[in-house]
């Protein structure tokens, strides 16, 4: 029996063993690791369902515990609600919240610096911007209806349950008369500063319109018995409830019956004329006069005092026009150029311009006063010197017409009726330096009298030139190439310029061009040949204004091909005048007696040249008959048999 109870006992407690190490053996399997102190009452493998679900994908459970942060998710407050928690799912907590990492592990890791506070919906502003977070997440700032929903036993440590109310942190300083909206009339860099514009007055017993709405509050809510602003209370029924009575109660209708809240001296005319009939006094108020302020006549509010009125100057003064008009009939009396029914435009027309010293005519009198008159104020000149045309019109011309005969005379081209057209005609430019002829005479003014950049400050249309040459409207199309002959001086004095070759009756006249004082002078048919065809234009131009003219060939086959093949070249050219001239290329001036040892006579001299001279030859593609040499046999030409004479053979004498 003892041996069975050893044995007995030795299997039990190796059951035992086995079971504490498989229960060993399982925790270990379960567990990843030990939980954070916050989570010690978890620990153990009993404790796993509090906080997951067990099978199927894994799962957690941390809303059902912090309640206060599921809460916040649903009514997407706050900032877990900025991570896109799907509200009612713990899933994405282990993102940011990792447990079984050990006890000491902090569950919660945040830099307070770097944290950006508009992540919890409420931004930091002004003031706010530099408090430590403990100035308001403390135990005694947590509401008391939050606190019972708060897992944290230290409200201290939490920074939940705090109320975004001003009054949460600050005292009431107005004891709720104004309610808890702190904003509506504070802001968060100065409490000092009161802006009532977002606090919305019009709700009160008494809206602030006009110049009201710029008072400041303390103005009107003035300290009470406990040297508090007063906000209720105050008398605002009538306006001596705060306004002394300037007329000391001349006026029992009230103060809203002359003036308006937009200003004190901004005086209703619509309420006084309910209440006041000017037109019963001995002034009635008529045009411009019935919208002036009271004030503007009635000095100092003193309705009671008599006042002139007979004339405009008893009230306007002093004389705006300084006296310009005393010497007139009726003297500065306003009324003979204005009304009451404004003081623009005048009476003063066109035709009482002709009253005066200066009538008003052609384009004159459609001017507007103000163009002759600058408006100064007080200091505009109703008397302007009118005896030059300058005295009103600057000089357009830049004093090219200042000195004599002209003397800035602008009626000498010019009239009333308008600036444009001028009067100066084509026949009038014959007493100028300059008399049109030839194409000049269709050449609009504008194409010569432009505007020269030579005038300062601002550039005008020139009229005078030191130069009337050609040149000074016309650029040289020839660069130069006949500067000589356009320095040739003409009858009357001067350079001739272009008309050295042209006229101005038409650019291709060129009658004035005498070719046989150049080195090439023209004759025989050269006299009908076209200039281009030996003045080349260059760069494949089809204008002679392009030739360069001193280039031109001289030597006949540098414009004529030479149709004998080179077969009388010396020296590289070919003399063509030994034989030819200009006058005619045909017939030949070759002299076959003196310039060949073969004498033409008898027959001879009227066999033609291509009976005796038959050798051809190809050249650069052309057939060239070549004189050279010819046989000066007779059989060579008559044939070997000569013996039977023609009838008409005669012997040589």
């Amino acid at each position: 029996m003892p041996e069975l109870r050893r044995r007995h006992s030795s299997i039990v407690s190796a059951l035992r063993a086995i079971v504490f190490g498989l229960a060993l053996s399982s925790a270990a399997q379960i567990s990843p690791g030990p939980l954070a102190r916050a989570h010690q009452t978890l620990s153990g493998p009993t404790n796993c369902t509090t906080c997951h679900k067990l099978g199927g994908e894994r799962t957690f459970k941390c809303l059902q515990c912090h309640t206060e942060i599921g809460n916040r998710i649903s009514a997407h407050k706050g900032l877990h609600a900025t991570y896109n928690i799907n509200p009612g799912s713990s899933q994405d907590c282990a993102r940011c919240h990792s447990d079984h990492n050990g006890e000491d592990f902090p569950l919660i890791k945040w830099d307070p610096k770097a944290f950006d506070h508009k992540q919890t919906g409420y931004v930091l502003e002004g003031k706010h911007t530099g408090l430590a977070c403990n100035r308001c997440h403390s135990a005694d700032k947590v509401a008391a209806s939050e606190r019972a929903n708060i897992k944290v036993k230290d409200l201290n440590k939490t920074f939940l349950g705090v109320s975004q109310s001003c009054v949460t942190c600050h005292q009431d300083e107005h004891k709720g008369r104004l309610g808890s909206n702190c904003l509506q009339c504070h802001n968060f860099t100065d409490w000092k500063t009161i802006t009532v514009n977002p606090f919305d007055h019009s709700k009160t017993r008494y809206p602030l319109i006009g110049l009201h709405a710029q008072v400041a509050c303390q103005k009107c809510h003035t300290p009470g018995p406990d040297n508090k602003p007063r906000y209720v209370g105050i008398l605002f029924a009538r306006c001596v409830d705060c306004h002394s009575d300037p007329h000391h109660g001349s006026f029992a209708q009230g103060c809203q019956a002359c003036h308006k809240t937009s200003g004190w001296k901004k005086i209703s005319v619509e309420a006084v004329s309910e209440s006041f009939d000017h037109s019963k006094t001995k002034y009635p108020l008529l045009g411009k006069h019935a919208t002036v302020d009271c004030i503007l006549c009635h000095g100092r509010s003193d309705f009671k005092k008599p006042l002139a009125f007979q004339q405009c100057m008893d009230c306007h003064k002093p004389d705006p026009h300084n006296g310009q008009f005393a010497r007139r009939p009726g003297g500065a009396e306003c009324a003979s150029c204005h009304t009451v029914d404004g003081w623009k435009p005048s009476k003063f027309t066109v035709s009482d311009h002709a009253s005066s010293a200066y009538p008003l005519e052609g384009g004159h009198t459609r001017l507007q006063c103000a163009q002759c008159h600058i408006p100064k104020g007080k200091d505009t000149l109703f008397k302007v010197k009118f005896q030059r045309c300058t005295d009103c019109h600057s000089d357009q011309h830049a004093g090219q017409f200042a000195a004599a005969p002209y003397l800035n005379a602008c009626d000498r081209c010019h009239n009333l009726e308008g600036y444009k057209p001028s009067t100066f005609t084509l026949a009038r430019h014959r007493e100028t330096h300059f008399i049109l002829t030839g194409g000049h005479i269709a050449v609009s003014c504008s194409d010569c009298h432009k505007e020269s950049e030579e005038f300062k400050p601002k550039p005008a249309v020139i009229y005078h030139w030191q130069n009337l040459s050609c040149t000074s409207c016309h650029a040289d199309p020839h660069k130069g190439q006949f500067k000589e002959h356009m320095l040739q001086v003409r009858a009357g004095g001067g350079p001739v310029g272009c008309e050295a070759c042209h006229s101005t009756k038409s650019w291709k006249e060129l009658s004035g061009f005498n070719h046989s004082k150049t080195s090439f002078p023209l004759l025989g048919t050269h006299r009908a040949t076209a200039c281009i065809d030996c003045h080349k234009p260059q760069n494949m131009s089809t204008k002679l204004v392009d030739a360069d003219f001193k280039t031109a060939p001289t030597n006949c086959e540098e414009c004529h091909q030479d149709a004998h093949g080179r077969q009388f070249a010396k020296n590289q050219k070919t003399p063509c005048a030994d034989c030819h001239s200009s006058v005619k290329w045909k017939p030949s001036l070759f002299e076959h007696d003196t310039r060949t040892s073969f004498s033409l006579q008898g027959a001879h001299r009227n066999v033609r040249c291509d009976a005796c001279h038959k050798l051809t030859r190809v050249v650069d593609g052309r057939t060239v008959l070549f004189y050279k040499p010819t046989p000066k046999d007779c059989a060579a030409c008559h044939g070997s048999n000569i013996s039977a004479k023609p009838a008409n053979w005669r012997p040589i004498r």
